[in-house]
């Protein structure tokens, strides 16, 4: 691997792994699994930058095939055993009173990205989260710029609309 392509991607790590773990819906070890696949894909040149797109717009979007290509491998692996553990199954998080709070928020807020539409949640995540312009997202998603803009807006104005405190939207 060139060792300018190897700064990008260490330079590019942090946002890679939310990605990541966006893609992943917050599991942190299918994320880990995710970027270490695209990783290796890099390293066994199965991907290779074209420079059609910024780096950050390719990587992102490699990224994200992975984790739809290990998302089917999951679906087809898991059982329906398997799917009920998982449901029932919580893991103890104790933290003090204002870790809490900012967790409660963020948890509140995966909730309410949860609720939208696929593709809102991905155009959001990718422009807010991952500093990219709608045009950029548009690419990572392999959509058009029309499409994501359109996603966009109507994923904040659902997103607000979620976020609004007393209103129940379950």
């Amino acid at each position: 691997m060139e060792r300018d392509i190897a700064d990008q991607l260490e330079t590019l790590h942090p946002d890679a792994f939310g990605w990541a773990l966006h893609c992943c819906g917050g599991d942190q070890a299918r994320g880990e699994d995710v970027l270490q696949n695209a990783y290796l894909k890099l390293a066994q040149e199965k991907a290779r930058h074209d420079g059609g797109s910024s780096f950050k717009t390719w990587w992102f979007g490699v990224i994200r095939l992975t984790a739809m290509e290990e998302h089917r491998r999951q679906r087809y692996r898991e059982s329906l055993v398997g799917k009920l553990l998982a449901f029932f199954i919580e893991e103890p998080h104790p933290a003090p009173s204002r870790a809490v709070e900012v967790k409660e928020r963020h948890e509140e807020l995966r909730r309410c990205l949860g609720q939208l539409p696929a593709r809102q949640a991905e155009v959001l995540h990718l422009v807010f989260y991952q500093d990219l312009t709608i045009n950029e997202a548009a690419q990572v998603m392999k959509i058009g710029v029309g499409s994501a803009r359109q996603h966009y807006e109507r994923g904040k104005a659902r997103l607000r609309t979620l976020l609004q405190p007393g209103l129940s939207h379950d």
